[in-house]
């Protein structure tokens, strides 16, 4: 088993290749052994190589005595709710999941049973020594027992649906969905099944490992070409696609523009200020400085944060936050325990525009104030040697600068982060000015600054 399989968040590799069936059970040998575990929630996407993975991880959690809780097929925001709902009681669980990957990888999702995913820092380096380690790992004297609870997606769509508040008459509604052949097309028919009425355009629910229609990854907007023509077909009110593993949402409105991930967080700060009056509320350290406005203006306190949901699940528990976002279009409620909930964040959105009686496009566009790039992605070959570039040029000229995650400096009227990918052996570059020109401008020096 090569270390390199254990990223910042998860454990994620070609499969089969660089993950193999008995390396599964090694991986499960290692966390009961680590973990001591007595009770352990297990869940696993629609990949191909899914079950055979699951299986092998379970032997190796029971090799080690712990009593696992099999939940099967299940996105995301599905097993963070059956942890969510089992704390106190489950003191570990896993997901078999590469997440948005293509096809020909998969890994594991790891959390405690408190809430806090297992990630760098946070438990992933042991793991990774001793699943890693040619040693044989002891088997303990008692093997664990395994029992299966079927009804996780009913409860889970009992849950989300009660949070939304959403009510009323939706036959005028018409959306697209795309769950691009993910694992949304297990929630989504028992999901919208309430929304009755309306006029639901389904693109891709067949659950089908192999994502033979296009990448389920939403943040890639080419993947969106087929919902926006279904919404211009149909002319459909909002669309919504879904990543793979189902933590991700992208939306798009009756225009058929992508709606960028901070201002779906803005859409969705303003209701959840409209449930938890002065909440705080997390954003990452990408997003324009829009949002940061938007909740201070509405009476919340917003907070920055690190990317990535280790980091962001921590600090939002520990700040007692309502909810949080990333750009990456992750969204985290407080009421789950920081749990991320993307039918949530679609049951949310119809709520507003339902409520508001407005074009979506009327509704998110005033929020945005700034010229912002989106994430830009290099490969370098130093990293640091780059950022150390950076830093030197326009530190003196900084108003502000932040390294909780990279670089960001907030300068006079715009402002730039510049971070190592945690999942990708990439620079990625975001900044913000007040016009698209003087963004542009500041864009083409920070570029000619990291390929130098």
């Amino acid at each position: 088993m090569q270390p390199s399989i254990f990223k910042s968040y998860d454990i994620r590799a070609l499969s089969p290749g660089e993950i193999e069936i008995s390396d599964a059970e090694r991986i499960g040998r290692a966390l009961g052994a680590i973990h001591k575990p007595k009770r352990v929630i297990v869940g696993h996407d629609m990949r191909t190589t899914s079950p055979a993975l699951e299986e092998a991880l379970i032997e190796g959690l029971r090799s080690q005595g712990a009593d696992v809780v099999r939940i099967g097929l299940c996105s995301t925001p599905m097993f963070y709710f059956a942890m969510f709902e089992a704390q106190g009681s489950a003191d570990l669980g896993v997901m078999v999941t590469a997440s948005h990957n293509p096809a020909e990888y998969n890994g594991f999702k790891m959390m405690r049973g408190n809430g806090l995913p297992i990630g760098q820092g946070g438990g992933m380096e042991e793991i990774r020594d001793l699943a890693c380690n040619e040693l044989p790992i002891p088997q303990a004297a008692v093997t664990g027992n395994v029992t299966t609870d079927d009804n996780v997606l009913e409860r889970y769509i009992e849950k989300v649906w009660q949070l939304s508040g959403l009510e009323g008459d939706f036959s005028a509604l018409r959306i697209a969905v795309d769950a691009g052949n993910g694992m949304n097309g297990h929630t989504l028919p028992k999901l919208l099944g309430r929304l009755h009425g309306a006029h639901v355009e389904e693109l891709y629910w067949d659950l089908d490992g192999r994502f033979p229609n296009h990448e389920a990854n939403p943040v890639k907007t080419e993947t969106l070409d087929e919902l926006r023509d279904v919404m211009k077909k149909h002319q459909c009110h909002v669309g919504f696609a879904f990543d793979g593993d189902g933590d991700r949402i992208g939306i798009v409105d009756e225009e058929g523009t992508p709606i960028q991930g901070d201002m779906i967080a803005a859409l969705l700060s303003q209701e959840i200020l409209r449930d938890h009056p002065n909440a705080t509320i997390l954003y990452d350290l990408r997003s324009s400085s829009s949002l940061p406005e938007l909740i201070a203006s509405l009476g919340g306190t917003a907070k920055m944060c690190r990317v990535g949901h280790a980091h962001i699940k921590k600090q939002l528990i520990e700040e007692n936050a309502a909810f949080a976002s990333e750009l990456s279009m992750h969204f985290y409620f407080g009421d789950l325990h920081g749990s991320e909930a993307t039918d949530l964040v679609l049951l949310l959105i119809l709520k507003i525009v339902q409520r508001e009686g407005k074009p979506l496009s009327q509704l998110w566009k005033p929020l945005k104030k700034y010229a912002h790039s989106g994430e830009i992605n290099f490969k370098v070959t130093d990293a640091k040697a780059a950022l150390e570039r950076i830093h030197s040029h326009f530190a003196a000229q900084a108003k502000e600068i932040i390294t909780i995650d990279g670089i960001r400096m907030n300068m006079d009227g715009w402002w730039f982060s510049v971070r190592s990918s945690n999942t990708e052996p990439l620079l990625r570059l975001n900044l913000e000015a007040a016009t698209a020109k003087d963004m542009e401008v500041h864009k083409a020096e920070l570029i000619a600054l990291i390929n130098a």
